[in-house]
């Protein structure tokens, strides 16, 4: 299954919906094209929604600090939101839970931008 990327407005939050696999070649490049392009539109408030996101390799991870980075330096803030127990064990594995900031409930998620 490869990757489906959406984004949706709540407020003045971007929420990217994410469902699939974040592994090297299409799925790590898609996830990349999308935050460069909101950053570009002058979007600082970026929640990622995971609970799609069945697995991620290292590329992957890789995809998620740079996402970070590339927002950070502009400005913004990226968010995760809805891990799911795979995901946050690999966040954990590699020491990157304590560097995003990650929510369970999307309106405490949009709420934590103000």
């Amino acid at each position: 299954m490869s990757i489906q990327v959406a984004t949706r407005q709540v407020g003045d939050v971007t929420v990217i919906d994410v469902a699939g696999r974040i592994t090297l070649g299409e799925g790590a490049s898609s996830l990349r094209e999308t935050i460069r392009g909101l950053v570009n539109e002058g979007q600082k408030k970026i929640l990622l929604n995971l609970g799609e996101v069945s697995y991620i390799d290292s590329s992957g991870i890789g995809e998620l600090v740079s996402a970070f980075t590339t927002v950070t330096n502009q400005g913004g803030k990226l968010k995760l939101l809805g891990l799911t127990k795979r995901v946050k064990d690999l966040l954990q594995i590699t020491k990157l839970y304590t560097v995003f900031e990650v929510f369970d409930d999307e309106a405490e998620a949009v709420r934590s931008f103000a």
